[in-house]
């Protein structure tokens, strides 16, 4: 079992909410469909308009239920951006069939990006 850091980039994220949002991280499954989990290193939200949005980060539980926000409606200043993570790591998981998905929405279409680093594999 190999340990791989990664990112994965949303530009333009859309304003879709909850387990409609823009997904930006998928935990993969591993080697034969087998169970697998990862480690959310940190998320960035940055805002590229010249005005404030909102923005959520929305963890999909790959058991259909116990979704949950990871940040709900944070204000992103002009031309800035917002670290969730803030130094908190949370491990999310593929149970061989079913995924966690990280997913992001924006109160104003196309003004933010989304970066997710992750730990993958451990």
């Amino acid at each position: 079992m190999a340990n791989d850091f990664k990112r994965f980039a949303k530009p333009s994220v859309g304003t879709s909410t909850g387990a409609s949002a823009d997904a930006v991280y998928t935990v993969p499954a591993g080697a034969g469909s087998s169970a697998l989990e990862s480690i959310i290193i940190g998320i960035t939200l940055a805002n590229k308009t010249t005005t404030g949005v909102t923005a959520s980060v929305f963890l999909d539980n790959e058991d259909g239920s116990n979704d949950v926000f990871i940040v709900k409606d944070a204000t992103v200043p002009a031309g800035s951006s917002l670290e969730v993570m803030a130094g908190n790591k949370i491990v999310v998981q593929n149970d061989g069939s079913n995924a966690d998905v990280v997913r992001v929405s924006c109160g104003t279409a196309s003004a933010l990006d989304a970066l997710i680093t992750v730990l993958e594999d451990v």
